[in-house]
């Protein structure tokens, strides 16, 4: 094993008490060694071997997701630091440099496995706490799909009705953007709502817990922004400061480019900004019932220009700074992370397209969640969360939703969005509703192993090769291991009604009950209505 390690001194970066020498590291990649970790957005593109080439730079960019500066090998070396690391692989050699901390490198035993548990006990030990058990037991609903940017009292209690009277298990509802007045305004919109603390009591009694959507923007020139940007809460410009006479204050607040438009950003890095945010949300759980919030936005890549905040900190820290409020809540979600693996927070990975391509990414999408440490996870939306793609009914995939559902129904969380019974065939929506009370027939063994994780660090989910290492499974992507004696093995491709199992040495039996010995891989049919997974027999 030939490791090359070095540190050089090429120049100082100029960011204050950041400023130090860069610190790289570079190590020769064995034959037959595999490479995880760094994005969970692009865990499909993993493993990496010594004949793979990519570089990703972890600095103000998570790529829409949950991030870790953290690489871990199949033959027990690893790779972290405290700070964003950018990483690289050519002609055989893996490269990692960081110009804000230094980097950590070793071996921890001889495979995936002892190396992941080194890193967790290390660099992100759980703290005995999980999010809400809801998540785990029961199907989540999201509002997202059905009604968009148009959030409104009427069509969500009709959304929550239409769950119960087709027999779908109740459970969290999630309502999403666009509820509120404003951005940062976290009122309930009067045009839209008439009696919103009567609603959410009308869902408590159909069996859901409420989650409404936040992010940590806020619109310029509203009421609010004047008052924040007066008392120094918002981000401010690389300018700091605006001579106009007539201006309400002196601080010039950035303005800060996302999806829904240009926005001022709360400073999140100033304790009072914090306790100004917790106390808006504090208001609706205590007057309106609101049990817990979905924290969306909040990527690294938002505050790259130049921002000045009150305390000096990198784009990452932003990320983290908003991630940390989600833990005053037990019924939280994120999309976008930095360095929160072992903390009770659900994960979901960034919407994907409503395209077979995209459903092949969730198995190694979250595989690489659960390799970074991130216990608590939920593949995105059944049939994709990406709006557009269900502007137009003409283009939904029937079959696409239904082995949708059934990638989620074994995962620690699934999510409902797009109305299976709106969009499907009857025959294809009861399958759907298969899957729905699948998960939560599955939800006190998924919640035993999120309370595990709480206390190991040890992943709901995992990979074939972090499960069963040392067997050549490290390529196995369309598979997964729930705990330690379930192997899901959901139909990813369109049209196809066979697949190939690949079975540990031992016994199994599957759901129909049908016993394999293993030790090899395997043929087997696969009609639309079917889930396969296979128990292993002790």
């Amino acid at each position: 094993m030939k490791y090359i390690i070095v540190c050089i001194a090429l120049f100082f970066v100029s960011l204050g008490s950041f400023s130090q020498e860069i610190e790289s590291i570079e190590l020769e990649v064995e034959d037959n060694e595999y490479w995880w970790g760094g994005l969970s957005s692009i865990g499909h593109q993993t493993p990496y071997d010594k004949n793979s080439k990519f570089s990703v730079n972890l600095y103000g960019d998570n790529r829409g997701n949950q991030a870790q500066p953290l690489l871990l090998s199949s033959k027990g070396r690893y790779v972290w630091s405290d700070s964003p690391i950018e990483y690289s692989l050519s002609n055989g050699v893996l490269s990692v440099s960081s110009k804000y901390g230094k980097i950590d490198s070793g071996k921890a035993g001889d495979n995936l496995n002892s190396a992941y548990k080194y890193v967790s006990d290390k660099y992100f030990p759980s703290n005995g706490q999980i999010p809400d058990e809801l998540l785990f037991t029961h199907p989540q609903y999201n509002t997202w799909i059905e009604l968009m940017y148009d959030q409104n009292e009427e069509d969500i209690l009709q959304y929550a009705q239409s769950i119960i009277d087709k027999g779908y298990p109740p459970g969290v509802l999630m309502i999403d953007d666009n509820w509120q007045e404003d951005y940062g305004t976290w009122k309930f919109s009067a045009k839209r709502f008439s009696d919103p603390k009567g609603m959410i009591e009308k869902l408590h009694n159909m069996g859901f817990k409420v989650m409404m959507w936040v992010c940590p923007f806020v619109s310029a020139d509203s009421e609010v922004f004047r008052k924040l940007a007066a008392d120094g809460l918002l981000l401010l410009d690389a300018e700091r400061t605006q001579e106009i006479l007539w201006a309400n204050t002196r601080n010039k607040a950035a303005v800060v480019r996302w999806w829904n438009g240009a926005s001022a950003c709360l400073d999140l890095s100033n304790p009072k900004a914090k306790d100004w945010l917790k106390a808006e949300l504090d208001y609706l759980v205590n007057e309106y019932g609101v049990d817990g919030f979905k924290f969306d936005a909040g990527d690294a890549q938002f505050y790259k220009d130049g921002l000045v905040s009150f305390n000096e900190s990198l784009p990452n820290d932003h990320t983290r700074y908003f991630a940390e409020m989600g833990l005053h809540y037990s019924l939280n979600e994120y999309r976008a992370s930095w360095k929160m693996a072992g903390l009770p927070l659900a994960q979901r990975l960034r919407d994907k397209g409503h395209e077979w391509e995209d459903l092949q990414k969730l198995i190694p999408d979250q595989m690489s969640q659960s390799v970074m440490g991130y216990a608590y996870t939920c593949p995105d939306m059944i049939g994709g969360g990406e709006y557009q793609s269900f502007l137009n009914s003409a283009v939904i995939d029937e079959e696409l939703i239904v082995r949708s559902a059934q990638v989620h129904a074994l995962m620690p969380m699934m999510q409902f969005s797009v109305a299976p019974w709106r969009v499907l065939s009857s025959d294809n929506e009861q399958i759907c509703l298969k899957m729905a009370n699948l998960h939560k027939q599955f939800g006190d063994h998924i919640l035993q192993l999120a309370k595990k994780a709480s206390e190991t660090g040890e992943p709901i989910v995992k990979p074939m090769e972090l499960a069963f290492p040392g067997n050549g499974y490290e390529t196995v992507k369309d598979q997964f291991v729930l705990g330690n004696t379930i192997i899901v093995a959901p139909v990813v491709e369109k049209a196809a009604r066979s697949r190939e199992v690949v079975l540990p040495k031992g016994k199994w039996i599957d759901e129909e009950g049908k016993k394999f010995k293993g030790g090899k891989t395997i043929q087997i049919e696969v009609p639309l209505e079917r889930l396969p997974y296979f128990k292993m027999i002790k």
